[in-house]
């Protein structure tokens, strides 16, 4: 019988935590940590992570703002907002939403924000910090990842790990935190994707399966071993005449024959996707403290 990896649970925990420390600092007279967005356009996806955003940076006690700009603003008018947000130190870290209407070119984005304020760790310089092993802002969902695998000891120290997906986002660099040499990683990585040859012979050595492939209950039971831990970082939306919203929430792995092979096993929704928020929180804390010389 499998176990949950429970990413509702983990990120209480985290956030706990966090307030903790966010009340101590405050009782001393400090401000909070203020998280910011820029949001452009009126993606619904995009608005409700926002909004996911805001919430639980109240709820540990933060400051939040969203600076919303309109589906149709210029590249150059976004670059100034960044510049602002960049230059504002009463913002300590943001993240700029995306995808980005068509108009803008998105690695240009990314290049404009200060590393310092990078909480999604997204450019290049957190991420070419993060693969030599520096300290970094770590991008939030494969330190998500991270999380709930360090949360719940599992065991990574020797393990195979496959990592099925290669996005700069998720996929790789997951794979190269999970082979650092530190404690929750030194695993040996296999990093897979769409033109692997004989995926099912690779996927089934895992001891650790991570599936970020981005195609719904793309995994099998055929592709997976008994007594494999599944984190599943996939997430759709498919219609559902039942639901009331009128849509159902599925992953990268059809769960209905998976998981019963499993040891553990992400649900979605609710395993990592909690905590790619709450890496956020965490990776504006640690701004925080940089910016006022604290340990």
């Amino acid at each position: 019988m499998f176990q949950l990896l429970d990413g509702k649970q983990t990120s209480i925990a985290i956030k706990d935590q966090i307030a903790n420390e966010v009340r101590a600092f405050t009782a001393k007279g400090m401000r909070p940590p203020h998280l910011a967005a820029i949001l452009v356009g009126d993606d619904g996806a995009s608005q409700t992570y926002v909004a996911n955003k805001e919430k639980s940076s109240h709820e540990v006690g933060f400051t939040s703002s969203v600076y919303r700009y309109s589906a149709n603003t210029s590249e150059e008018e976004l670059l100034k907002a960044i510049e602002f947000l960049n230059n504002d130190d009463d913002i300590d870290g943001f993240i700029v939403q995306l995808p980005l209407p068509k108009q803008i070119d998105e690695q240009k984005v990314i290049d404009a924000i200060s590393p310092n304020k990078d909480v999604d760790g997204f450019t290049p310089i957190n991420i070419g910090r993060m693969v030599l092993g520096e300290d970094a802002f770590l991008p939030a969902t494969p330190m998500g990842v991270c999380s709930i695998l360090e949360h719940y000891n599992i065991e990574t120290e020797g393990k195979h790990c496959v990592v099925l997906g290669r996005s700069n986002i998720v996929g790789t660099p997951v794979a190269n935190l999970l082979s650092r040499n530190k404690k929750g990683a030194n695993c040996t990585v296999t990093l897979c994707h769409s033109r692997t040859k004989n995926l099912p012979d690779i996927t089934r050595q895992a001891d650790i399966l991570i599936v970020a492939i981005g195609k719904p209950e793309f995994v099998t039971a055929d592709m997976v071993k008994d007594g494999a831990v599944l984190v599943d970082v996939g997430i759709h939306r498919i219609p559902d005449a039942t639901k009331k919203s009128g849509y159902r929430i599925i992953g990268d792995v059809k769960h209905s024959e998976v998981d019963a092979k499993c040891s553990w096993v992400t649900p979605v929704p609710g395993g990592v996707g909690p905590l790619t928020i709450v890496s956020l929180l965490q990776n504006t804390m640690k701004a925080y403290k940089k910016r006022f010389g604290i340990k």
